[in-house]
């Protein structure tokens, strides 16, 4: 035998037992960031919101319901597949506008399932999903009041929720215009609403679709409207950790998925269009850019 067929041999041998030793060394090295913490903890945490009705909010048994959670299942399901963990716990840890990304960025949340919109300052800190809903600031008043738009409000009281984008919108919009509003906080958007049926704001900004939520859950919808134009433009979608690539390749397949499948247009009718569970409707059939931008993130397999 030649030195050079043994050296031959001796290489085809160390390929072989490399190839054989590939697979476990690659399973190992796969599982990073948030799959490693959820695989090593056997719990994945659902960051869920309690009044951002029709996307997450407590029924009347006080669990987590929505478009939202749905979404976030989805996504658990997949990481059940992915880990070949069938009985992976899955917890449920209320957040708010204010919290939701610290508690996104110290690992104490894995999924935000609420109603956040995805904004190139938020990306700095977090990462998100594809789009999943597409809505704008409106303001919910009593029909009482006779406003129609934001510059009825020259001199009146506001109320905002802390942490929002629509917070951001309406005080430039104040400055720019020198309105004079005043502005009342609230922690979350049960709280402002409330604060506009008590009378002590005149309005509420805030997204659209969970403008008409609250209305459709409060006591005396007939007393509310929602009015102006749009203030602002904002895509909605699940939040995740930042560099984190293979955890967000696992949420970028769940929603392919759903997309191509057209389950996302069941999944949007059953809490947009269909009767929600207390018997409200919201009644706000899907757009059709919404529709396209759905097709448009159907990324094959």
């Amino acid at each position: 035998m030649t030195k050079f067929l043994k050296l031959s041999m001796l290489a085809a041998g160390m390929i072989a037992a490399a190839s054989l030793a590939a697979p476990l060394s690659a399973t190992a090295q796969e599982l990073t960031g948030t799959l490693k913490k959820i695989k090593e903890s056997g719990v994945i945490t659902l960051g869920i919101r309690e009044t951002s009705a029709p996307f997450s909010y407590l029924d009347e048994k006080q669990q987590p319901i929505g478009y939202s959670i749905d979404l976030c299942s989805a996504i658990v399901e997949e990481v059940k597949k992915q880990l070949m963990m069938p009985t992976l716990t899955v917890k449920m840890n209320p957040v708010t506008s204010q919290t939701r990304i610290p508690l996104m960025a110290n690992g104490t949340i894995d999924l935000e399932c609420g109603s956040t919109t995805n904004t190139l300052t938020r990306q700095q800190q977090v990462d998100y999903a594809p789009t999943t809903f597409v809505t704008g600031t409106k303001l919910v008043v009593k029909k009482s009041s006779k406003i129609k738009s934001y510059k009825d409000l020259k001199g009146k009281t506001v109320v905002l929720t802390q942490g929002t984008t629509n917070e951001r919108v309406m005080k430039a919009l104040n400055d720019q215009e020198k309105l004079g509003m005043k502005f009342l906080s609230a922690k979350d958007h049960g709280e402002s609403f409330l604060t506009v049926e008590s009378g002590r704001a005149v309005a509420f900004a805030m997204d659209d679709v969970l403008l008409y939520g609250l209305v459709a859950k409060s006591k005396k919808p007939a007393d509310y409207v929602v009015v102006g134009d749009y203030l602002s433009y904002d895509p909605y979608a699940v939040m995740h950790r930042r560099n984190d690539a293979d955890f967000a390749l696992v949420v970028k397949k769940t929603f392919s998925a759903l997309f191509r499948s057209g389950e996302i247009n069941k999944l949007y009718d059953k809490w947009f269009v269909s009767k929600l569970p207390d018997g409200s409707v919201i009644g706000m059939p899907m757009a059709p850019l919404l529709k396209a931008g759905f097709q448009l993130q159907a990324l094959p397999e």
